[in-house]
């Protein structure tokens, strides 16, 4: 445990060492006396030629923003939020695809304060940032300060004064490296010593498409039996009694409004029952990913026919009952008696999306429910605007139960995902590579068979012939099956990568034999570990690659054949890793400098294997991380600032760092230049 601390340590003084030699921004510090009740808080910053400082008031999710922290005191308040001069600059940045706001060369920040005390007082505070260049580079801007007040002379007028201003601690930098092709969601924020982020679903971009995705789902929800034959139904409503058509419009967009708020309440209550608190807990812990899998099951039972999901009758009759009583309450109530009467086909859907957004943050089941509910109710209000759109309505039939079918295939399908994730957390080894494949051919098969209408369930009419779009959607359906089959003999399937296990679970991997026996393919390995690898027998290495899983074995290797490291921050669930895997490790020239030139230490940063005892993390809040991933993630968070992976970092074999990171980027020859700088790095030191 000593040496497991001792090397930790170490490891802290040559990153700290590396990373306080970058020093781009100067801040000076100075308080300006409005009144003897008033004062301004001056922080002017000068920064170096050709970087910039990120501003506080952009959109969350992109590059890190400025922040200000005052500790709170008796002695005075705030006054308001802090005033940037001048006005920065804004920008479209296409890494983060967001608009984002920075200030070049200097800027002034301001913070008023109401003094509540005639005595001497003083203003404490920090401030954190991040100042970068063009090419990407950037530095962590951390730094404490100290306002100093004298006391309040008496009957004196209001003047303009300077007080004393102290530096409590020095600049404390962090250089990352923030890829080109980065997504929001990868980018950790530090805020007052440590607190990071998780990966960002509220990003712009993200909510977006789960908007869409979403929306999606509510149009294909329309197209359900029991939703399909409510649109005359509903347009009757509107219609009957003599109103005028004036008024009937007005109900119709009230009634249109009213789907959505129900939908929306409901996105609502589970973003604060489901919030961002618990996004780790429920996408890598076994309970939450079982329960989603058999709730995926559930629906998709219910599709196939098997039963229907009810609410109470109830509860739909004292709906039905406020919709007579007419008035503005009626469209309302015969909105929610649609939700309820509906919801044995959209229930399903509904739950799909709230499953898909319960491991996001605040925001991502409103937008969801917003999305869908914005779908489902167009077709009511716009039918019920304009009723005579009526006739060019499709009839009801048999085609509506197949749209319900097949929903359930695709939810069987989704399903095993959620399974997949618990499996590979755990390493229960239920659901390996190939196993997964096969239930995917046999679910993406039989849908391909339904289609050409050889397969058939309890409320499914005849199929007398094949249609031309049945014919279509069977020959996709087929192709995708067929796409997947040399999968089960280890061929890669890169369309796939992070949607199925990984390469590493596969028990036949005929590349894999072919490359052990051949001695075809990258060069052969010059050297052997040193020992063998811990915790081996749960976790692997792609492509014959060999390395560690345990940060001090890899450091002694390291120290012992003199080569630099590869650190690999991954995950057992991170799709992206995958990606990286499949895409850019497979190359060959990759694969030859990690096999030859590099110590591997992959560090997976989800895994649920208990450490002993003596490796156990205690954190300063005397906290202890027990299991690989809490030990490991813990190291990436508090040493290296961030907490997305994949992240990869070479450092020497005193494990100080050699150049900057890099994150996910499918970029092959930018991947073997980044290992090629480090290995120059690592050379060009041990010469020195």
């Amino acid at each position: 445990m000593i040496k497991s601390f001792l090397t930790f340590f170490i490891f802290l003084i040559g990153f700290s060492a590396f990373s306080q030699m970058q020093d781009h921004i100067n801040w000076n510090y100075s308080t300006k006396r409005v009144s003897s009740t008033e004062a301004e808080l001056i922080l002017k910053a000068s920064i170096d030629k050709g970087w910039h400082l990120y501003g506080q008031y952009f959109g969350a999710g992109g590059p890190i923003r400025l922040v200000f922290k005052f500790e709170q005191s008796k002695d005075f308040k705030t006054d308001g939020k802090v005033i940037e001069s001048p006005k920065p600059k804004e920008i479209m940045d296409d890494v983060f695809e967001m608009k984002v706001q920075f200030f070049e060369g200097s800027a002034t920040f301001i913070q008023k304060i109401k003094i509540l005390t005639p005595v001497a007082f003083s203003v404490k505070g920090s401030l954190n940032g991040q100042i970068c260049m063009e090419d990407g580079a950037c530095i962590m801007e951390n730094e404490d300060f100290e306002f100093k007040f004298a006391a309040a002379e008496k009957n004196k007028a209001a003047t303009t004064s300077i007080d004393s201003v102290k530096v409590t601690s020095t600049n404390i930098k962090d250089t990352i490296k923030v890829a080109n092709n980065s997504k929001p969601d990868s980018i950790s924020i530090i805020k007052n010593s440590i607190k990071i982020e998780t990966s960002n679903p509220n990003s712009t971009s993200s909510l977006w498409l789960f908007f869409w995705v979403s929306f999606l789902a509510g149009l294909l929800a329309i197209l359900t039996p029991c939703v399909f034959p409510m649109i005359p139904m509903t347009v009757s409503f509107f219609m009957h009694g003599g109103k005028s058509k004036r008024r009937a419009k007005a109900e119709a967009i009230f009634y249109g409004f009213s789907i959505i708020f129900i939908y929306t309440v409901i996105g609502t209550l589970v973003a604060f029952t489901l919030g961002p608190s618990f996004a780790n807990f429920l996408s890598t812990h076994w309970l939450p990913n079982i329960f989603f899998f058999l709730i995926f099951l559930f629906f998709a039972a219910s599709f196939f026919g098997m039963f229907e999901i009810v609410l109470p009758s109830w509860m739909v009759n004292k709906a039905d009952k406020q919709v007579d009583k007419g008035g503005i309450w009626g469209p309302f109530f015969m909105a929610f008696t649609l939700v309820l009467v509906s919801f044995s086909c959209t229930g399903p859907i509904v739950g799909a999306v709230l499953v898909q957004s319960a491991g996001g943050a605040f925001l991502t089941p409103i937008i969801g429910m917003l999305g869908f509910s914005l779908a489902f109710a167009l077709p009511f209000t716009l039918f019920a605007f304009f009723p005579s759109w009526l006739g060019n309505l499709p009839k009801s039939g048999g085609w509506l139960n197949t749209v319900k079918v097949v929903l359930g295939f695709i939810e069987l399908a989704l399903g095993l995902k959620f399974l997949s994730m618990a499996d590979l957390t755990y390493h229960w080894h239920i659901l390996d590579r190939e196993v997964f494949l096969a239930f995917w051919i046999v679910i993406f098969f039989l849908l391909g068979v339904y289609f050409l209408g050889k397969l058939k369930f309890a409320h499914d009419d005849d199929v007398k012939f094949v249609s031309v779009p049945r014919l279509f959607l069977a020959v996709i359906t087929f192709s995708f099956v067929i796409y997947m089959i040399p999968g089960m003999l280890g061929a890669p399937l890169k369309a796939l990568s992070g949607y199925i296990p990984p390469m590493t679970t596969q028990d036949f991997d005929m590349n894999q034999i072919v490359r052990d026996n051949s001695g075809s393919g990258s060069s052969p390995v010059k050297s052997e570990l040193c020992d063998v690898p811990k915790y081996n027998n749960i976790l692997h290495l792609p492509y014959g690659i060999k390395g560690y899983f345990d940060w001090e074995q890899g450091l002694a290797c390291a120290k012992s054949q003199n080569k630099p490291i590869f650190i690999d921050f991954t995950g057992n669930g991170c799709a992206n890793c995958r990606k990286m895997e499949e895409y850019v490790w497979v190359d060959p020239r990759v694969l030859e400098r990690l096999k030859n030139d590099f110590i591997v230490v992959s560090l997976y940063v989800d895994d649920k294997t208990e450490l002993p005892e003596n490796e156990w993390i205690k954190t300063p809040e005397g906290k202890f991380k027990k299991t690989i991933g809490d030990k490991y993630s813990y190291i990436q968070e508090t040493r290296f600032k961030a907490n997305s992976q994949p992240h990869y970092i070479i450092l020497d074999t005193d494990g100080n760092q050699l150049g900057l990171p890099r994150f996910f980027d499918l970029d092959k020859d930018k991947f073997v230049e980044f290992l090629d700088n480090g290995l120059e790095s690592f050379k060009k030191k041990a010469e020195k």
